[in-house]
């Protein structure tokens, strides 16, 4: 039986493919489940027509993706986060990050799975990552993690107060140890 596949079978033949298969095959499994149709000239004209329509529309996929590589590579991405001692961060920066910082600074969506990252990044610096958007198409980004300005400016602003609040208390202490002393010269 000459059959037209639909839809691609594995191991057995790619959407658009004609193929000889077993009657029962053909009559029991591929018919009935849509994945083929029986060959016969009109529907061979119609297959025909979506395959020029399909490769038609891959070509334009493929343009668009090599668009996008083009305006991603060599783009450098800063992200913040908070970092503790040895600029080691608390969390990590993943592609989901990375992905969501690419649309706010770029305007282009990529999904966070097309982000070759081997380990989340932990370490504050620069790290080359890479975007795998097709078979052949491989921009590489620069990502730039900084510690948050903030962040540390909090604290440094908290140290300061606490010194501040320290010298203050040991003043007062001091002006209390003296005004006994000068209140008992007055008495006598």
């Amino acid at each position: 039986m000459k059959v037209i596949f639909l839809e691609d079978v594995p191991k057995v033949a790619e959407a658009g493919e004609i193929k000889e298969v077993a009657d029962g095959y053909g009559r029991n499994f591929l018919i009935p489940q849509k994945l083929a149709t029986l060959a016969n000239l009109s529907v061979i004209n119609t297959v025909e027509v979506q395959r020029k329509a399909r490769v038609k529309a891959e070509a334009k996929l493929e343009l668009e993706i090599l668009e996008i590589a083009r305006q991603l590579e060599g783009k450098e991405v800063i992200l913040k986060a908070r970092a503790g001692a040895k600029d080691r961060l608390y969390g990590s920066v993943t592609n989901t990050d990375i992905a969501t910082e690419l649309e706010t600074s770029t305007g282009l969506v990529i999904d966070k799975r097309k982000i070759e990252l081997a380990d989340p990044i932990r370490q504050l610096g620069s790290y080359e990552v890479t975007i795998k958007l097709g078979k052949d198409v491989v921009p590489k980004i620069k990502v730039t993690v900084v510690g948050d300005e903030t962040e540390k400016e909090t604290q440094d602003t908290k140290v300061v107060a606490t010194e501040d609040k320290i010298a203050e208390e040991g003043s007062e202490d001091k002006i209390a140890d003296k005004e006994p002393a000068e209140t008992g010269e007055e008495a006598a």
